[in-house]
């Protein structure tokens, strides 16, 4: 593993300092020699660890779709989540994280770890809520440009430069040339946009919510007839989650719970939000009421077959915070935005 400190020897580095870490003192564990097919030696097994970065179920899904034959024995990333450590485990490719945790069984070896629990992810440095609301829009095809996006999301003029210069410095936009005809800026990657933007929205502050009682059998259709409601009412709202999934790109069978967003800042007015289509908070409830995170949210939500939605960036991230099947519908709302 000698050479120079790339991206991807770090992170092949890494990998393997990660499962040394977690292996028993008693094993005889060691990297394997240059040239080898091998990057650990433990005991008489030959292993083969991959780095897949921060560990999403999108991180493990190029993994699982090689051959078996070119998969490795063990995969490693920053923190797996729920829906990864679950696809590897199916998949027999034993798995390792930074919080110590992990799942190994390969020939004679069998670890199994549940590593200590994280503390809550620090925001990334700049991101701010107006950063997270010109990335949504971007992720919804507005173009790079001060005036496409001060149009498009109705911020301040100094807010949407500030924004585009932030997500420029952090190599998230590119342009051929400083100034001139070459200098208009454009998402250097969709995917990796895709993912800043997430992780900085899970690292906010946890919103204020609501929980309703419903007695809905088709929740998406009870959340339809409360949203005319609401409209008539002249109150904004849009749908994230599960439910708004099922009309953006379909996936799961059932959806058993609906999370809506709603112009309220209080849980005062979240109250009067629920009455006025007489819903009455109950803890449990299978309608959570939440504000609308940034202006984006608002101004982009839509209309489809009945119910209004959130932007899918937003209603990606909300996916990915539902458990497992939540981040398998998360990741099948990307590829079919991609496919679009």
């Amino acid at each position: 593993m000698a050479g120079s400190d790339t991206p991807e020897r770090t992170g092949e580095r890494r990998a393997l300092e990660t499962v040394l870490d977690v292996l028993p003192r008693s094993v005889r564990a060691k990297k394997a020699p240059h040239g080898s097919s091998a990057d650990l030696i433990v005991g008489d097994e030959s292993l083969r660890v991959e780095w897949v970065g921060e560990g999403s179920l999108g991180d493990v899904r190029p993994v699982l779709a090689s051959s078996k034959a070119r998969r490795p024995d063990i995969a490693v990333a920053r923190r797996l989540s729920p829906g990864a450590r679950e696809a590897l485990t199916q998949a027999r490719v034993g798995w390792v994280d930074e919080t110590g945790a992990a799942e190994i069984a390969a020939g004679s070896i069998v670890v199994s770890r549940t590593g200590r629990t994280p503390k809550p992810p620090q925001r990334p440095k700049r991101w701010t809520p107006a950063v997270a609301a010109i990335a949504e829009a971007l992720l919804c095809g507005t173009k790079a440009t001060v005036s496409s996006t001060e149009a498009a999301t109705g911020l301040s003029t100094g807010s949407c430069t500030n924004a585009l210069g932030t997500l420029t410095e952090l190599g998230l936009l590119e342009a051929d040339a400083k100034r001139g005809r070459g200098s208009a800026r454009r998402v250097a990657d969709r995917d990796r946009l895709l993912e800043a933007y997430a992780a900085a929205v899970q690292s906010f502050p946890e919103p204020i919510a609501l929980q309703v009682g419903v007695t809905w059998r088709d929740p998406v259709a009870g959340l339809v007839e409360v949203g005319r409601r609401w409209s008539k009412a002249k109150l904004n709202w849009a749908a994230t989650g599960a439910a708004a999934a099922s009309v953006l790109a379909p996936y799961l069978a059932t959806v058993s719970s609906t999370e809506v967003y709603v112009d309220a800042e209080t849980i005062v007015g979240l109250e009067a939000t629920a009455a006025e289509v007489d819903l009455r908070p109950i803890d449990g409830g299978r309608l959570t009421l939440r504000p609308f995170p940034t202006v984006t949210v608002r101004r982009f939500a839509e209309e489809i077959d009945g119910l209004r939605v959130a932007p899918w960036p937003r209603v990606f991230v909300d996916l990915r915070n539902a458990g497992v099947r939540g981040e398998e519908a998360a990741e099948h709302l990307r590829e079919v935005v991609h496919d679009r």
